[in-house]
């Protein structure tokens, strides 16, 4: 079976971005782990030794205690779905978030990640902060963001933003497979500058490869990427935008400061990071 890990503070963000992380489950017929971690204080107490380890025991148990009560919330929001029979089992671990969830993504074979982003600077640091950015990098589980205020509905339009090149083709059979678990159209969006050395042949080519898959290829003539992918996903009702995580560059350009209230204001939709490799 599946697994989809799903790292949570227990914060109103997170438990919105439960219900897709559930949908998912039921679409992929996987399995649900949630992951809440925390961490001790470090305290400078030599003097007193085991005062000190007793406060940390209290500590542990308030952690414990307050995790139990969290649990029955997320069931609560399973049976407000109707997707109470999704499997769920539980992780409270002490230490670094991203340290854990790659060991969980290790050692459970973890497909996907879920998780909720708050505000615009949250969904930049989605990609290109020292969190889900390092996860994105040093896993190899797909990471699917859940903006703030984004509520669940139905996938059924899938975009993905291509340039047409190897990595891309790899990356868009991956969209595809996700896509019929959705019964989704995949609509492949390329942005076409006057810098772009793509050649109708090679996108003949690809229309080709895909045919059977019923993809919807649209190339789009403007110098603003940014721009334009954030006017197609509006246009089109994308419901996913799935892109491909390269190292450097593309998402950084995306996700550029200078944009960040207008990515705010549009991106109200679930971003896949994909795999470069």
């Amino acid at each position: 079976m599946k697994k989809i890990l799903f790292p949570t503070d227990f914060s109103e963000v997170s438990n919105n971005a439960f219900a897709y992380a559930l949908k998912l489950a039921e679409t992929l017929k996987a399995e649900i782990i949630t992951l809440h971690v925390y961490d001790l204080p470090i305290i400078d107490n030599e003097g007193f030794p085991n005062y000190l380890l007793e406060m940390y025991d209290v500590l542990e148990v308030g952690q414990f205690e307050n995790y139990k009560g969290q649990v029955p919330i997320l069931r609560d929001i399973a049976q407000k779905h109707g997707l109470e029979h999704i499997k769920l089992s539980h992780e409270l671990l002490m230490g670094d978030l991203v340290a854990n969830i790659k060991m969980l993504c290790k050692r459970d074979h973890i497909e996907y990640v879920v998780m909720g982003t708050k505000g615009a600077s949250g969904l930049k640091e989605t990609f290109l902060g020292s969190t889900a950015g390092t996860v994105i990098a040093e896993t190899d589980a797909f990471v699917l963001a859940i903006p703030e205020h984004c509520r669940y509905h139905a996938i059924t339009n899938i975009a993905f933003t291509s340039r047409f090149k190897d990595k891309d083709r790899k990356a868009l059979h991956q969209v595809v497979k996700i896509a019929k678990g959705f019964n989704a159209q995949v609509h492949c969006l390329y942005v076409r500058t006057s810098h772009s050395d793509v050649k109708e042949v090679t996108m003949r080519d690809w229309e080709y490869v895909f045919g059977e898959y019923d993809v919807q290829f649209h190339v789009i003539e403007n110098e603003n990427v940014k721009d334009t992918i954030l006017g197609f996903t509006d246009n089109e009702k994308i419901d996913l935008l799935a892109m491909l995580h390269y190292k450097r560059n593309f998402l950084e350009e995306l996700f550029h400061h200078s944009l960040t209230k207008k990515i705010a204001h549009h991106i109200q939709i679930p971003i896949l990071a994909l795999h470069e490799n």
